[in-house]
């Protein structure tokens, strides 16, 4: 294992305990409420094991957290110029689907930006979120990307856009014969304070 991932792993492995012990829940209650083993959760938490997209969503669900909480550090303070190498960078370790934070959520508005490179076949699912909503603006920057979201689908193709909220659940599949791109713009739902900007 690379030592890049050995820190991240233990990076995610510490925000994952901290934040499960600041709501008060067990590993038992986690499992319940993300679905995710109460084996696997320990492992994480443990650094033993490198967690997937999907496994990675569904413990920020359960925790009512961003998967950005889970993945980055917060930000001491706001910069106005983030360089392209100075974005946190994170890989799935098996699906090679790569989630890049671009921009963190910003203080004032909560909005965020994330880009995302799948490989081809590449296929990503997260549950419904049950905490504050929040709304997330899809951008194909190349390729071509299915989207179930709840009991509807939307092909999307390079330039394409699609607007929609986390309320139910969502599938990401790469549909062309190479990987795909895009770029998440994310923020609250009207009405919702900051700590609503959310991403997947």
């Amino acid at each position: 294992m690379h030592t890049e991932t050995k820190e991240l792993d233990a990076r995610i492995a510490q925000r994952l305990l901290s934040l499960r012990r600041a709501k008060g829940l067990s590993l038992m209650d986690l499992a319940a409420l993300s679905g995710v083993s109460k084996a696997m959760i320990s492992r994480v938490e443990r650094a033993d094991s490198s967690p997937t997209a999907t496994i990675l969503g569904r413990l920020a669900a359960g925790l009512g957290v961003t998967l950005t909480e889970l993945l980055v550090a917060p930000a001491p303070e706001r910069q106005r110029l983030r360089r392209r190498a100075a974005q946190p960078l994170w890989r799935d370790p098996e699906l090679g689907y790569y989630r890049r934070q671009v921009a963190p959520p910003d203080a004032r508005g909560g909005m965020e930006m994330v880009e995302v490179e799948m490989p081809e076949g590449a296929r990503v699912s997260y549950p419904n979120w049950g905490g504050a909503p929040y709304m997330q603006r899809l951008w194909m920057l190349e390729g071509a990307l299915r989207i179930e979201y709840g009991d509807e689908t939307f092909d999307l193709e390079t330039g394409d856009s699609l607007d929609f909220s986390v309320e139910r659940p969502v599938s990401f599949r790469v549909s062309g014969a190479r990987g795909c791109r895009y770029l998440l713009v994310l923020a609250p739902a009207a009405g919702q304070g900051n700590d609503a900007a959310l991403d997947r």
